[in-house]
């Protein structure tokens, strides 16, 4: 994708004076808008229908299958009981709609990944104004993401390698706390969203895994109230079809705002001298 020491040179001229919003929902609605600019369709192509393909079989499964469990769940209800069919509809819908929302996000961006952030990178290019990046993989071929795609599953294996461990955990205290697990599972699930679109840019940047994690953890209210929002809309049918390249476009408005600065000065002092 972009190396960072090339980047350098053009960056500190173009970088924005001022942010495009000021809250981690503004800049996911924003990526409604950066999804339509001129040029970024054809990034945007892939990403879609994958993001489609996914939610489409996760929705079909839900409401195929879930009537016939449910039938299983009340049959086991004793009958003075049986008004509680009417608690665990709402209760067993929104579950599972947080967790298929999640599942098949993973996935999705586990096969998208080589394009998603080939996306992130075009919308960086656009948002500073730059025709071109030195370096970088937007104005380059197929060949070009065939050779990013080892390094951009590694990637993604260290985010998987991130969230299993803690998912496994929010997913017990999810089935065996009522209400207060579906809370903890949903601010699980924002903050998940929030690491995997908000690291897309600062791979590109070839910045590591375990400094991204810290980063973003400076700006809890931030990445909270742009994974809320991401997590939200991936639990809407139809409108979660086009979340993954929205939440790729709003997440890297977002690093141009409030990241890229930081680390462009970081680099900066590290680059030898010619």
């Amino acid at each position: 994708m972009i190396h960072p020491q090339k980047t350098i040179k053009k960056a500190k001229s173009n970088q924005k004076q001022h942010p495009l919003t000021n809250s981690g929902m503004g800049y996911f609605f924003k990526g409604f808008e950066l999804i339509q600019l001129k040029g970024i369709r054809r990034f945007v192509l892939i990403p879609l229908l994958i993001n489609m393909l996914f939610f489409s079989i996760a929705f079909y499964f839900m409401f195929t299958e879930l009537e016939h469990y449910m039938a299983i769940l009340t049959g086991w209800l004793p009958n003075w009981l049986s008004w509680l069919s009417s608690v665990l509809w709402p209760l067993a819908v929104i579950t599972i709609l947080i967790v298929f929302s999640f599942v098949f996000s993973t996935a999705a961006n586990w096969l998208a990944a080589p394009f998603n952030g080939l996306l992130s990178e075009k919308i960086e290019v656009l948002l500073l104004k730059n025709t071109v990046l030195e370096g970088s993989a937007v104005n380059g071929g197929m060949m070009d993401i065939v050779k990013d795609i080892p390094r951009t599953l590694d990637r993604e294996r260290q985010k998987l390698t991130y969230y299993l461990p803690r998912a496994i955990g929010f997913f017990i205290i999810l089935w065996t706390l009522p209400i207060v697990g579906q809370v903890m599972w949903f601010l699980f699930i924002a903050w998940m969203m929030a690491v995997q679109y908000k690291d897309y840019p600062f791979d590109n940047h070839k910045i590591p895994f375990s400094v991204m994690k810290q980063t973003i953890q400076q700006h809890k209210s931030l990445s909270y109230s742009f994974g809320v929002s991401v997590a939200i809309f991936s639990m809407l049918p139809l409108v979660n079809l086009i979340v993954m390249p929205v939440a790729i476009c709003g997440a890297t408005a977002l690093w141009v705002d409030h990241y890229r600065d930081n680390f462009i000065t970081t680099t900066i002092n590290k680059v030898p001298s010619q």
